[in-house]
Order: structure tokens, then C-alpha cells, then sequence
């Protein structure tokens, strides 16, 4: 008789095993599943803390790029007047006014400090994430959660996240997508679902166009953040489609305001990009043909670093794409074909990728370089340009997730599939964000990727300039000339270098190739100015000083510098005006005020000067300069206390200010006042003087041997002041040399010099 057979035996060891966790851990993955549908505040929190921790480096990422100029040091975020000039002059750069305010609130919240602007853009960009989620989930896209999880620790999105200039991106797409959750809101999936709405609530009609307009504001706003969002009546029109299967007439009807919006807004901006931010450069000089097949280039790419994100860049090496030859165009073929497809099987499975490379292309069209961008100069490409466009690919990929876990007993797999993702992105969006620690991290990577960057090499030179590695910086800089040799900016940087190095001839050299790139370099102008008038030859400094004002009539430093010249002219009245122009640009630096003071000295108006001094103090306490200037009119008003208590102020400030030593040390060694004497601290300070100007200030030495004096060590000072006197005579002066006589004469009778009051020199 033949025994039955046990069917357990069929199953390979531990497959029971395997089947238990898998009954049980599904239906966990259920439950977990229902009870972040039921609390979606936990599901946005979570988002929420996934973008916090993958950014955690950014924290405490430094200024990189164009950070200073665009945020912490631009002058219209300073100004109190700056919100009136970024909304209503042409002084901005570029036309992003709503990002502009934003920063010019919180310039005065953090200042310079970059940790709380990139603390604001990481939890901007969190917003978005939860935004997206909310906008997917009310199209009922498949994965929605998933799709906003992987937007938020993308690695391309650091670009976007982590540089503080980008601010204009992440505050785009929070409006943006308050802009389309709105509009869905507004429209119903179909019409049947409208009617039965007005059914059950006739008055809800007028309710229900609200949320039309406060989306047609919010995309106002967002285009006011940043322009690149002005293809959204495209994405309005595609998700008609998607919804209904069809564009109606209605359908079009609601895109034309925000149609009318996108244009208005987008021809300020490009008027804006390219009379400001371009100008006169030249960006690209290829023809439509070959941008028509660099789009084509750029959708792929863009493609393959959102499915592949290694080897990001933020410098992409520039392509150079032949119109004329025929396989330039064969990716932009392929993607065609794509589409081809996808539509031809759009009531199957080619209804999602037809929509979501739909959506793709359509965002990216204001970058694939059919216009101008500044940036193209440098590279075709760019992590940041995929911003609003990557949500596509990450939606269809979501989705594509979801549905392997709906069969039965796969969706534990899915739910694992999900997370090694988001773990793995995550991973890699925490090590990106680490290059923005500081310039050096940033650009050295960026070299690292991309030899030939000129921009890099310019850049690092400038960051390794600022640590003091002259000869590095230098380096760098011929690298960006050599490989760029028009690049302006280059030139003019090698040439600051060669000008700290003494090398005055080369500098001028390199100065005046960037002028014959740039001939409105205003800055070139002015350190062309500083170098001649370091040679003496003051006739050329005027006149690039004079050029400089031409092109830029607010540069407060070719003004300072133009009045000094002018002083050495003995020009005085025309000095004082360009000093006054300075102070009216930047009231607020002790330097301006400084100077003026020394002109009004000089002019004898003693109580203007004064009050410049003050006010140069009140700026900069520290100032040494200023508290020795003011020191010293001081005592020649007979107030020679507060005199002296400027000269210590100087020399806590700088202890080695030789002035100041030589100052205070006269008034510890002649002044009528007895408390103020000092024979022994005296010769200390004036040592230091004598020291620091290699022993051949005859004033100096001169106040050294009056120290003596007043210590009584008198064989000392007789000595000392002969010697004072024939560097008197051998520098022609007499009018010194005549009272160091008398004070000689003093000290050869044992007796110490007494002052009446002014300084002496």
C-alpha cells in the first residue's frame, strides 16, 4: 500500500521559515502603511527629518561662489533703501525680487553669518518636499510619499539646497507647488465630480474659484522668486490631460492668465539677463541648428544624473556640438522616438512616462539654451537647472516602485526597495554637501572633476590668495589665463599679485590686458591707478582714477585714492570734494572719515576734523590710526590728557604702532604735567619707535633722547640727540634740526626738555 506523501518535504530547508516572516511582516508593513495615511503630519515629518539630516553638513557650510556678492555683501541687501531698488530700479543683477526681500530680511536677522541663510534654504526645500507630496498625492500618482522622500535627499538637489545664491530655486519651487496644489483644488478630475460638487453645494462655486486666484498669486510670486518656472501653464495643460485623458477649451481658458503672467514676468527677466548679468559678454556664438541638437544632449544627461547620480559637478566641462553633422541630432531623435511611443500606447502603459517626460522636458525648456544664461559661458549644463524639471523621473520611478509591491506578498519588497534607495540618496546628498564647506573644498573638487575650469582656478586662486599662499594663488591664476586668455577677471587677479609682490611692471601688464578685453573694468582702472601711483607717476594714476569714477561715479575707494593724489598735488579743495563723495557712498566706514578728518586738519578747519575723527571711533573703536590722528590734534589744542589716553588707546589696538609709541613716549618725556611723566616707559615706547623705523627717523630718535632726558640718563641724550640732528641735516630739514638744536642745548646743561604743547615733530 502506498503511504502518502508529505508534501512538506517538496519545500527546500527554511522555506516554512521564510513564509512565516513573510505573513508576518506584510501585513506590519500594512498596518504601518494605513497609520501614516491616517496621521499625515508623522508622514511629513518624517520628510521633514530625511532633508534635515541628509543637508546636517550644510549647517555649517561656508559663503562659495557667489554667495558674498549675491547676499552677504551686495550693497542693496544693505542698504535700507534696497527692497525700493530690487523692486522698482534696474540696479539689481538680475530680476528676482521676492528672493531679494527675502534676503535683505534676513541679512538683518544673520548678517554674514552663512549657517542661518542655509539653514533657511534646507528647510525651504523640506517645505517643497512636503508640498510635492501633497500635490502627487491629490493627482493619486502611485508612491507619492516615495516620489517627495526622493526628492528631498536627491544629490543633484544639493546644488540647489546647499548654495546660497540658489536660495532663488528653493523658494520658487515652494511656491510653485503651493501654486499647483492650489490649482488642483480648484479643478476636479472631471467634470462629472464638478457637477456633483455644485449639486450637493451650489454656493461652494464662489469658494471654489478662490483657490484659481490665490494660485494665480502664488505662481506670480514664484516667477517674482525665479523665472525658470515660466513653463507651468505647459504642466497645468498636461495634468488636464492626465486627470481627464483630454485638453478642453476651458482647460486652456484658465492657463491664459497664468500664460500672461509667465511672459510679463519672463521678459523683465531676460531684459534684465541680458543688459545686467550678460551685458556686453558673448555667451555662445553657435547657431540654432547646433542648440537645437544640445537640447536633445542636455534632456539625456539631465535623465541619467537623476537616475545615476555619481560624478556630480558644479562645473560640467562645456560640449562642443557641430550643427552640421548628422549623430549631433541622434539623441534628440531617440527622445522623440520615446515620446513616439509612449503616445502611441497612451491608454496603456505609456499614459505615466508620456506624463512624466512630459513634465521633464517642459521644465527644462528655459535651460536647454534655446536663450542666453550667463552661466553657459562656463558650461551647457548644470546640477541647479534640473531643479524644478527632476520631479518627473523621481514620480515615475515612485510609481514604478509602488506598483512591483501590489501583487500579494511583494510588498515588503517594495517597502525594502523604497528605502535602500532613499538610504542610498540620502548617503550621497550628506557627501556632496560636504564640498561646501569652504571655496578651497569646493573649487578643489570642482578642479577635481574639471581641469580646464578656468572659473575654478580663478576662484581657488582667490580663496588661497585670502589664506596667504601667494605663490599658489598665482599659479592658479596663470592656469585660468592660459586656458581662457580672455578672461578678464584672470588678468586682473594675476595682476594683483604681481602688484603685492613688487612686481609693478608685470601688474600693469596684466591690468591693462584685462582693460583691452574689458575697456569698463572699472576695477582694473583702479588698481591700474594704485600701481602708478606707486611708481610716482602721478599723472597716469589721475587719469585711471578718473576713468573709473567715469564708468562707476559710486566707487568710494577711486574717490579715496583720487583724493590722495590730488593732496600730493597739493590740489586740496579738489581732494576734499572727492573725500566728501566717498563719505556720501559709505557713510559708515571709519577709513572715509578718517581721511577727511586729515584734509580738514590740513585745511585748519580743527573742529571738523575733530568731529570726523570722533566719528571714525565711534565706527571702529579700535581704529589706532584714528586715535593717534586725533591724538595728536589734541595736543596741538593744548589737551594733551586726552591726548595721551588716545596714544594708549592706539597702542591697545596695535601695541607696535610706531606713531603711537613715539607719541605717547614725547608726552611721558616733555609734557608740563608731572603726572603724566614717565622718564622709564618713555624710553620703552620710544625704542620701539626708533626700532621700527630702522633707526633713521630723526623724529623718532629725537623723542628717545627727551625720554632719556627725563630719566635723568643725560650723557644718553646728549648723544642721542646729535645723532637725531644729522639725520635732520641729511634729510634737509631745517626747521627740525633748529629745535632738536635747542633741545640738545637743554640736555648738555643736565636738564630735561619741557613742551609747550605740540608734538615733536
Amino acid at each position: 500500500m502506498k503511504r502518502p506523501r508529505d508534501r512538506r518535504a517538496d519545500k527546500p530547508e527554511g522555506a516554512g521559515a521564510r513564509d512565516a516572516v513573510t505573513v508576518s511582516a506584510r501585513p506590519m508593513v500594512e498596518r504601518m502603511a494605513e497609520f501614516l495615511r491616517a496621521q499625515p503630519w508623522l508622514a511629513a515629518l518624517l520628510l521633514v527629518s530625511a532633508t534635515i539630516i541628509a543637508y546636517l553638513p550644510v549647517w555649517h557650510a561656508g559663503l562659495i561662489w557667489d554667495d558674498a556678492s549675491f547676499v552677504t555683501d551686495n550693497p542693496l541687501i544693505r542698504q535700507a533703501d534696497g527692497l525700493y531698488r530690487f523692486w522698482f530700479t534696474t540696479q539689481p543683477v538680475d530680476f528676482y525680487p521676492v528672493t531679494s526681500t527675502m534676503l535683505w530680511l534676513e541679512w538683518r536677522l544673520w548678517g554674514t553669518n552663512p549657517m542661518g541663510y542655509h539653514v533657511v534654504n534646507v528647510l525651504v526645500h523640506a517645505g517643497s518636499a512636503v508640498l510635492l507630496w501633497r500635490v502627487l498625492k491629490r493627482l493619486d500618482v502611485p508612491g507619492s510619499w516615495l516620489a517627495a522622500a526622493l526628492f528631498a535627499v536627491h544629490p543633484v538637489n544639493v546644488e540647489s539646497v546647499a548654495w546660497i545664491t540658489q536660495r532663488k530655486n528653493t523658494l520658487a519651487m515652494f511656491f510653485y507647488l503651493l501654486s499647483l496644489s492650489w490649482y488642483i483644488r480648484f479643478e476636479p478630475a472631471s467634470r462629472s465630480s464638478l457637477d456633483a460638487q455644485l449639486a450637493d453645494a451650489p454656493a461652494t462655486l464662489g469658494f471654489r474659484w478662490r483657490w484659481y486666484w490665490l494660485s494665480l498669486i502664488a505662481f506670480l510670486v514664484a516667477m517674482l522668486s525665479k523665472t525658470a518656472v515660466a513653463p507651468m501653464p505647459l504642466v497645468l495643460l498636461g495634468l488636464a490631460w492626465w486627470r481627464r485623458g483630454r485638453v478642453q477649451r476651458r482647460d486652456l481658458g484658465h492657463c491664459v492668465p497664468f500664460l500672461l503672467t509667465a511672459v510679463a514676468v519672463g521678459l523683465v527677466s531676460l531684459w534684465f539677463q541680458s543688459h545686467r548679468a550678460i551685458g556686453s559678454d558673448i555667451v555662445r556664438t553657435d547657431s540654432f541648428w547646433a542648440r537645437l541638437a544640445g537640447a536633445g544632449w542636455a534632456i539625456w544627461f539631465y535623465l541619467y544624473k537623476a537616475a545615476l547620480p555619481f560624478g556630480l559637478s558644479s562645473v560640467y566641462p562645456r560640449w562642443q556640438i557641430d550643427g552640421g553633422q548628422w549623430w549631433s541630432y541622434l539623441p534628440g531623435l531617440l527622445l522623440v522616438g520615446v515620446l513616439g511611443a509612449c503616445w502611441r500606447y497612451r491608454r496603456g502603459w505609456g499614459r505615466g512616462p508620456l506624463a512624466g517626460l512630459g513634465y521633464f522636458i517642459a521644465m527644462l525648456l528655459p535651460v536647454l539654451g534655446f536663450w542666453d544664461i550667463g552661466f553657459m559661458v562656463l558650461s551647457l549644463v548644470a546640477d541647479h537647472w534640473q531643479y524644478f524639471a527632476i520631479i518627473g523621473p523621481l514620480a515615475l520611478g515612485a510609481a514604478a516602485i509602488t506598483t512591483v509591491g501590489r501583487p500579494p506578498g511583494r510588498l515588503l519588497l517594495a517597502v525594502a526597495m523604497g528605502g535602500v534607495l532613499l538610504v542610498l540618496l540620502g548617503g550621497l546628498t550628506w557627501r556632496q554637501s560636504r564640498i561646501y564647506a569652504d571655496p578651497g573644498i569646493f573649487w578643489g573638487t570642482a578642479l577635481a572633476a574639471n581641469a580646464d575650469c578656468w572659473l575654478a582656478h580663478n576662484n581657488l586662486g582667490n580663496f588661497l590668495l585670502e589664506q596667504g599662499d601667494m605663490n599658489e594663488a598665482m599659479a592658479h591664476y596663470k592656469r585660468a589665463v592660459e586656458i581662457q586668455p580672455g578672461y578678464p577677471t584672470a588678468h586682473y587677479n594675476l595682476g594683483g599679485v604681481l602688484r603685492q609682490k613688487g612686481q609693478l611692471d608685470e601688474a600693469i601688464a596684466e591690468f591693462q590686458k584685462a582693460l583691452a578685453i574689458q575697456p569698463k573694468y572699472s576695477m582694473a582702472h583702479y588698481n591700474l591707478g594704485e600701481v602708478f601711483r606707486q611708481k610716482g607717476q602721478m599723472d597716469e594714476a589721475i587719469a585711471h582714477y578718473e576713468r573709473a569714477l567715469e564708468i562707476r561715479p559710486d566707487y568710494a575707494e577711486a574717490h579715496n585714492s583720487l583724493a590722495v593724489v590730488l593732496l600730493r598735488k597739493r590740489q586740496v579743495d579738489e581732494a576734499l570734494a572727492h573725500l566728501q563723495k566717498a563719505l556720501e557712498i559709505r557713510p559708515n566706514l571709519a577709513e572715509d572719515h578718517n581721511n577727511l578728518a586729515n584734509v580738514l586738519w590740513q585745511k585748519g578747519q580743527v573742529q571738523a576734523a575733530i568731529a570726523h575723527y570722533r566719528k571714525a571711533l565711534e565706527i571702529r573703536p579700535a581704529y589706532a590710526v584714528a586715535h593717534q590722528n586725533l591724538g595728536e590734534i589734541l595736543q596741538q589744542e593744548g589737551q594733551v590728557r586726552e591726548a595721551a589716553t588716545h596714544y594708549e588707546k592706539a597702542l591697545e589696538a596695535q601695541p607696535d604702532f610706531a606713531p603711537a609709541c613715539n607719541s605717547l613716549a614725547w608726552v611721558m618725556a616733555t609734557s608740563q604735567d608731572a603726572s603724566l611723566r614717565n622718564g622709564t616707559r618713555a624710553i620703552e615706547l620710544a625704542e620701539i619707535a626708533v626700532r621700527a623705523s630702522g633707526d633713521s627717523n630723526p623724529t623718532f630718535v629725537a623723542t628717545l633722547a627727551a625720554a632719556y632726558a627725563e630719566a635723568q640718563r643725560f650723557p644718553e641724550a646728549v648723544d642721542t640727540a646729535q645723532r637725531a640732528l644729522q639725520l635732520a641735516q641729511a634729510r634737509n630739514k631745517p626747521a627740525l634740526a633748529e629745535r632738536l638744536g635747542q633741545q640738545l642745548a637743554f640736555y648738555q646743561e643736565g636738564a630735561p626738555y619741557r613742551d609747550t604743547g605740540k608734538v615733536g615733530n
